[in-house]
């Protein structure tokens, strides 16, 4: 096995408590990261320290507000090796970084009969906003197919993809199958038909390395709560050249050069797109997360979660009855196992996991088409991430036997 990262764990204190009187297992991560207590100092530093508004004081506190918050930009930037700060624009969530581009960007070259790609897998996110798009411009909204197992289907995509394509917006990472999808491949797929390429990388940027210049893709969206930093702060990369063109989703104060009485000048990008006051502490504690995430290596990040999906996986693979949706490969999968007990509704599994202190997620996970694509209402979702433990994984397995006794024979297992 590699490196054990569970080292870290001491950082995050919400870890070490009890859950209806067992240790805390928090297998939620899909939906939302702890926070190191690193990023949570940062936090109170600057509100103890340098609060004051960016970009429109000169003095002192305005100045070191302004230093760290562009700062930040700028370590984002590299993260995820984007050619300057100018193409990361600040936004709330992953969320409104894809609500952007198709309330501006997209809207400004899609035109009537235009198509628009996305995929069966998609968030909820990633779906209802090119809908909207696609009524209010008169466009067709059309989706790849998935293999038997999960993954994409290139040979659908090549098919669904045409001349006809203006946009391509796809998950990096799949919030429920835990399938990583191949976003270089497919870029290339939407240029050679004149499309863009847009990623929702929400799932992906907090658990593997991202080079937005080698995938080539036209925009990247993300957000800081999945990847240790607090609610409320997201990220949208955008090509330098697309960024120009894009209009501003809002307006007001900060995003112009100058206002007269008929009149706005805005400024460049990315100031142009980030009117009023933005959420300052959370792009410097994102800038801390990313310290923290860098300190670690984002490589070995990878290697860790690879390691334990080889550990957990085929475990849950062996309780009988059980139906983990997704490739069976761990090669192919994410820390993230989306699954069903026979006979038992995922709400229920994971009432009784939490009796066992065990954190997981039950639902349509904002993912309804795949759910209907699957011929399901919900499923069950445990979620790892490097602060999670092989134990950890080793309890979500027994327990998962518990539960199944519990409803089989009434008899209470689940302590």
């Amino acid at each position: 096995m590699t490196q054990n990262l569970s080292e870290y764990r001491k950082d995050f204190p919400i870890l070490n408590q009890k859950v209806n009187g067992e240790d805390l297992v928090y297998l939620d991560n899909a939906a939302t990261t702890q926070k190191p207590i690193q990023v949570i100092d940062k936090i109170s530093h600057y509100y103890l320290n340098d609060n004051a508004n960016v970009h429109r004081g000169v003095h002192t506190l305005a100045e070191r507000a302004t230093k760290q918050f562009e700062e930040a930009r700028d370590k984002v930037a590299k993260f995820i090796n984007a050619s300057d700060q100018h193409s990361i624009v600040y936004t709330r969530s992953t969320t409104e970084s894809l609500n952007w581009i198709a309330s501006t960007f997209a809207d400004q070259v899609v035109n009537e009969g235009d198509e628009i790609v996305i995929s069966e897998m998609e968030h909820h996110s990633n779906i209802v906003p090119w809908q909207q798009l696609a009524k209010r411009k008169h466009a067709v909204l059309k989706y790849i197919q998935l293999t038997s197992d999960g993954e994409l289907d290139l040979q659908s995509a090549e098919d669904t993809i045409t001349a006809k394509t203006k946009i391509v917006s796809i998950a990096h990472a799949s919030n429920v199958l835990g399938v990583v999808n191949p976003i270089k491949e497919l870029a290339k797929l939407a240029h050679k038909n004149g499309a863009y390429l847009i990623a929702d990388g929400a799932q992906a940027a907090p658990h593997m390395p991202i080079d937005v210049s080698d995938l080539d893709v036209d925009f990247y969206a993300f957000s800081g709560h999945k990847m240790l930093a607090p609610t409320g702060i997201g990220i949208l990369y955008g090509k330098p050249e697309l960024l120009k063109i894009m209009r501003p989703a809002q307006f007001g104060g900060e995003m112009i050069s100058s206002v007269h009485e008929q009149t706005a000048e805005f400024k460049e990008s990315p100031w142009k797109f980030e009117a009023g006051t933005p959420n300052i502490s959370g792009a410097i504690a994102l800038g801390a997360a990313i310290d923290y995430l860098n300190k670690i290596g984002m490589k070995n990040i990878q290697a860790y979660e690879h390691d334990l999906t080889e550990e957990i996986l085929p475990k849950l693979l062996k309780i009988d009855g059980i139906k983990v949706y997704g490739p069976q490969d761990p090669n192919k999968h994410t820390a993230t196992f989306a699954f069903n007990l026979k006979g038992i509704h995922p709400h229920d599994v994971a009432t009784a996991l939490d009796m066992n202190g065990i954190a997981v997620r039950a639902g349509h996970h904002c993912a309804q088409p795949l759910m209907d694509y699957l011929n399901l209402t919900a499923t069950a979702r445990a979620s790892f991430y490097f602060y999670n433990t092989v134990d950890e994984g080793n309890k979500l397995v027994d327990s998962l036997e518990q539960v199944k006794e519990f409803f089989s024979n009434g008899v209470s297992e689940t302590k």
